[in-house]
C-alpha cells in the first residue's frame, strides 16, 4: 500500500480538458483568400532575402579633402568673418557669370601643342629662306597673380576676374582693394577650377583682360559697366562682417529662450 501511494504521487496527472467555446459570443468573420494575390513575407535573415537599399552616406568616412571643405564651409557660417574675407562670398549672379565666361572663352590662350606647332612652322619657314610671318600681337587673357598685380598697378588691365574659393585666401585677399585703388573693374566668380579651364590649367586664382577685339567692344563695355556698378562702386557696402549664422538646433534653443523671457515679462506686467 505504501508503494502504491508513492507511485501515484510521482505519476503525472492527466491534462484537464479545454473548455468548449461558447457559441453565444460574436461570430468571427473568416477572411476570404484571394488566389491572385498571395502573401509572400520576406525573411531578411542571413542567407535569405536581400536587404533593401539604404542611404548610408551619413556613415561613409569621406576623404580628408572633402571633410576639410565641409568643415571650412560650416566654420565660415558659424564664426564671425572679417569683411575682407566675407566679400568673397558675394559673387556675381548666374547670368552675368555666363556672359563673363563666354567672353573669357573667346580669348583663351593657345595650348602648348598649338604653340609648339606654330614655332615649328615659323622655324621651317625661316630655314627655307623665307621671311617669318609678322602678324599682330594675339589678344589673350592673362593669368598668374604676380603678373595680374603688375598689370593692375600699370593700369594695363581692363577687367580682372577673381575666383571666390582660392585656398589659402591670402593669395587674392588684397586684390579687390588694389583694383578699387587703381580704378580697374573687378568681379568675383565661382570658382577657381572653372577659371583654370579657360587657361588650360587645373586651377587659376584670377584672370585679366588687357585688350579686346573691335567686334566684342560693345558686349565688353556692357560687362564692364555691370561689374563696376556691382563691385567697384559698392566697395563700402560689400565690406560687411559675415558669418554668425548658427545651426538649426542652436536657433531653436535661442527662440525658446526668447519665448520664455517674453512669457515671464507678460506675467510681470499682469501682476
Amino acid at each position: 500500500r505504501e508503494l502504491f501511494f508513492s507511485l501515484s504521487s510521482i505519476m503525472p496527472k492527466a491534462p484537464k480538458a479545454a473548455a468548449a467555446p461558447t457559441t453565444s459570443g460574436k461570430k468571427v468573420a473568416k477572411k476570404e483568400d484571394n488566389g491572385l494575390f498571395e502573401k509572400r513575407s520576406k525573411n531578411f535573415g542571413v542567407g535569405n532575402n536581400v536587404q533593401p537599399k539604404k542611404d548610408m552616406s551619413r556613415f561613409v568616412k569621406w576623404p580628408k579633402n572633402v571633410r576639410l571643405q565641409r568643415q571650412r564651409r560650416i566654420l565660415y557660417q558659424r564664426l564671425k568673418v572679417p569683411p575682407t574675407i566675407a566679400q568673397f562670398t558675394r559673387s556675381v549672379d548666374k547670368n552675368t557669370a555666363t556672359e563673363i565666361f563666354k567672353m573669357l572663352n573667346k580669348y583663351r590662350p593657345e595650348t602648348k601643342e598649338a604653340k609648339e606647332e606654330r614655332l615649328k612652322e615659323a622655324g621651317a619657314t625661316k630655314a627655307a629662306g623665307g621671311a617669318a610671318v609678322q602678324g599682330k600681337k594675339p589678344m589673350f587673357v592673362k593669368c598668374g597673380i604676380n603678373h595680374i598685380a603688375t598689370l593692375v598697378e600699370q593700369k594695363k588691365a581692363t577687367m580682372v576676374v577673381i575666383a571666390h574659393d582660392v585656398d589659402p585666401i591670402e593669395i587674392v585677399l588684397w586684390l579687390p582693394a588694389l583694383c578699387r585703388k587703381m580704378d580697374v573693374p573687378y568681379c568675383i566668380v565661382k570658382g577657381k577650377a572653372r577659371l583654370g579651364q579657360v587657361v588650360h590649367k587645373k586651377n587659376a586664382t584670377s584672370l585679366a583682360f588687357t585688350g579686346i577685339r573691335k567686334e566684342d567692344d560693345g558686349a565688353f563695355s556692357k560687362l564692364v559697366d555691370n561689374v563696376r556698378s556691382n563691385f567697384n562702386d559698392r566697395g563700402e557696402e560689400l565690406r560687411r562682417w559675415g558669418g554668425g549664422i548658427m545651426g538649426a538646433k542652436s536657433q531653436e534653443k535661442t527662440r525658446q529662450k526668447e519665448r520664455a523671457v517674453a512669457r515671464e515679462a507678460a506675467k510681470r506686467m499682469q501682476v
